[in-house]
């Protein structure tokens, strides 16, 4: 558990907010990764620490735990903890539940969801406090796990290195959680049932007269000669009832004779049988039964006896059912779900006749903002009713919030299967809660040998473009751009792979000029792949880069080789950091490794961030950002303009400079709205004492209207075209 510094959000709860549309289909996706775990019979930790993880990923910073209460003792001890150190497990080993018992303890002792958002002063902690100062527990959320009767068993938490309480959507998250955990509990019961029932079955072959299984001998004939009395509770039958006759009595007509002679045939040739079997009580009522049949051998190794030791597995096999009906199913609809979609579509045999139709209800996340998920969920509901009135309940899926699928294995005509669709729903209103909705969907749909889930989702993304209730069919033109795009990643995906490896990443410099001085002592570096004398800008590269996740590697590289080049001289000048390379938190140890390799002050580096990260910038993020500057860098955000500006964020982060987009300089001369827009942004810096730079400053004109708006620096080919420094 790597201890971190607690942020102070006495002031900034995350409260009571609504879930977002984003919130809700990542726990549908959580849900749909642990139950394919559970449905694949994995072992229960794997599911379990898989659960702690894909919780952990919902909220950053935090860690999950599974703790399990031990009801001979009365004490709890961690079940799962996959990010937590041995150290906390530990520590967490023996917790007595009770009042001061932390989250975990509370929630066991109450039988009630505990959220204490600081552990450092909750009386709920008082007997964990050294916990949550030695391992740097700001909160922790911990709801009961319960069993049948209600009763607490465990508790599934999040501990986070945050001061903070759960939203809506964290609470919906543990309640979720705490669900599956029992479920899993439940499946490993039963499992640990069967495996301890057929060694009892192993060990205690003699005593079976006084075993809870059912069991029943027959003579070499096999005619059923003795029962015990678990036989008569799970069946029904008394003994008078079945002596004299063949277990035949009891089947059921599920199995085949294909069946029954395989049966006899491991009995007879391996000498035992174990296996699946449904058989029929005395009222009629199916029993599904795990059943061990062995044969009993005279000193003559002749038969003389066959054995028969059975349970009932009936309720496991409907955990089971569920558990598969949860993998493959859409919980709220019913219908299927992109799981089993996506296995339809594997099968390449079917491909020839197949067609898919993806259908995006327009609009809706327009219902679950203004009316509540509540409504929006009756409303899917509403729209999966009625799809299934006009299609096959085998052919619709539901694949993501707001998003439905027809899939027929058939030859299908789509265009006129749309219409229909199209006016099916035009003549239908939504009553719901007193709200009257309408339904429209854009349409995005492929067949034949082009039928897959990707060309209906490009379909799809060109029938949004076009607007609402429209539909495409995807043809081999609507590929072209796609495959393009892909072959552009590829391409520059190996390029930016090799100029990392082999040092082709290298620093270009752009001198800023000093619109008081007239003189050039600053200058922006900027990234160049340089690779058999040909010059690669990062037009070409940089998304390239962002989607590889190599932005980070490229930045040292950067950092690296300008602060090398800067040794020699006495320049101040800029580097570009990314979202990327303030998400890995290493900047701050790595400038200053390189600051002392190179003896460059950190006052002659600016460090420049996008002004789109820093108006919606994590406070994570807002944290680093200001050690730095602390430390004596200075801060800069670059394309100011571009985006929405927040400006208190531009104060929080103690900016020193603003680099005003080029959009609004480039054409400041001769477009009014560029020339109010870059006044109104001098203005604001000159009164939080910010110095501005203008970036594409190209010509004589624009660099008069620079001056006269005092803006301190100019950026551009007018004055400095990026180069090498040799």
């Amino acid at each position: 558990m790597e201890s971190k510094s607690c942020l102070n959000l006495e002031n900034t709860s995350l409260g009571e907010v609504k879930i977002t549309e984003e919130e809700h289909n990542s726990i549908l996706e959580m849900q749909l990764s642990v139950l394919e775990l559970l449905a694949s019979n994995n072992n229960s930790k794997i599911i379990l620490d898989r659960l702690c993880t894909s919780a952990e990923a919902l909220l950053p910073n935090s860690v999950a735990s599974i703790m399990f209460l031990d009801t001979h003792t009365g004490l709890m001890n961690v079940l799962s903890a996959p990010s937590v150190p041995e150290a906390g497990h530990q520590a967490l080993a023996g917790l007595k539940p009770g009042v001061g018992g932390g989250s975990c303890g509370n929630a066991i002792f109450s039988n009630e969801p505990t959220f204490v958002g600081d552990t450092f002063t909750d009386p709920k902690w008082h007997d964990l406090r050294q916990l949550a100062y030695d391992f740097n527990l700001c909160s922790c959320w911990s709801i009961p796990v319960r069993n049948e009767a209600k009763k607490p068993i465990g508790t599934f938490a999040l501990s986070s290195f945050e001061h903070r309480m759960p939203s809506l959507f964290h609470k919906k998250l543990l309640h979720i959680g705490s669900e599956i955990v029992n479920i899993v509990l439940k499946k490993q019961e039963q499992e640990e049932k069967i495996f301890e029932n057929e060694k009892r079955i192993e060990l205690f072959s003699t005593a079976l007269q006084n075993t809870s299984e059912g069991f029943y001998i027959t003579d070499k004939d096999n005619k059923i000669v003795e029962i015990n009395d678990a036989f008569t509770t799970l069946l029904g039958y008394t003994k008078e009832d079945v002596v004299g006759k063949n277990p035949k009595i009891l089947s059921s007509g599920k199995h085949d004779k294909a069946y029954y002679k395989e049966m006899w045939r491991y009995i007879l040739e391996k000498k035992h049988f174990s296996g699946e079997i449904i058989n029929k009580k005395k009222d009629g009522e199916f029993i599904t039964q795990w059943i061990s049949i062995n044969p009993i051998f005279d000193n003559n190794k002749k038969i003389q006896n066959y054995v028969a030791i059975f349970t009932d597995i009936s309720k496991l096999k409907e955990s089971e059912e569920r558990i598969e009906y949860l993998a493959y199913h859409d919980l709220l609809t019913s219908t299927y779900n992109k799981v089993y979609l996506e296995q339809q579509l594997s099968n390449k045999d079917l491909k020839a006749t197949s067609s898919l139709i993806l259908l995006n209800v327009d609009n809706f996340s327009y219902v679950n903002l203004s009316y509540g998920f509540d409504i929006g969920d009756k409303l899917l509901i509403g729209i999966s009713n009625e799809l299934k009135q006009i299609c096959q309940l085998s052919n619709i899926f539901r694949i993501n919030s707001d998003e439905f699928a027809l899939f027929t294995q058939n030859n299908l005509d789509v265009k006129i299967k749309i219409d229909k669709i199209r006016a099916h729903f035009s003549k239908v209103s939504f009553y719901i809660d007193d709200l009257n909705i309408n339904v429209s969907f854009s349409y995005g749909a492929s067949f034949n040998e082009s039928c897959s889930l990707q060309n209906s989702a490009l379909a799809l993304k060109h029938a949004k473009e076009g607007g609402k209730n429209r539909y495409h069919i995807f043809n081999k033109e609507d590929n072209a751009s796609d495959i393009q795009k892909r072959e552009k990643f590829v391409k520059y995906n190996n390029i930016l792979h090799e100029a990392i490896e082999f040092g082709y990443i290298t620093p270009y410099f752009q001198g800023i000029r000093n619109n008081t001085t007239g003189e050039i002592k600053k200058y922006e570096a900027l990234v160049r792949i340089i690779k058999n004398d040909e010059v690669i800008t990062p037009y070409q590269f940089l998304q390239t880069a962002k989607l590889s996740g190599m932005l980070p590697d490229i930045t040292k590289i950067m950092i690296d080789k300008s602060f090398a080049v800067m040794a020699s001289n006495s320049y101040s000048f800029s580097l570009n950091i990314t979202e990327d390379d303030l998400d890995l938190d290493y900047l701050s140890q790595y400038l200053q490794e390189k600051s002392r390799e190179y003896n460059i002050s950190p006052k002659r580096v600016s460090l420049e961030i996008l002004e789109g990260m820093s108006s919606t910038g994590k406070r994570d993020h807002i944290r680093q950002l200001n050690a730095l500057k602390r430390v004596g860098y200075l801060l800069a955000i670059d394309d100011f303009g571009a985006e929405y500006s927040n400006f208190e964020r531009v104060l929080d982060l103690e900016i020193d400079f603003l680099k005003i987009d080029a959009r609004y300089i480039k054409d400041i001369d001769i477009n009014n709205k560029s020339y109010e827009i870059t006044r109104a942004i001098v203005y604001f810096a000159k009164n939080a004492k910010i110095r501005c730079i203008a970036e594409f400053v190209h010509n004589e004109n624009v660099q008069k209207i620079v001056e006269e708006l005092g803006i301190e620096y100019s950026q551009g080919y007018l004055f400095s075209e990026p180069q090498e420094f040799k």
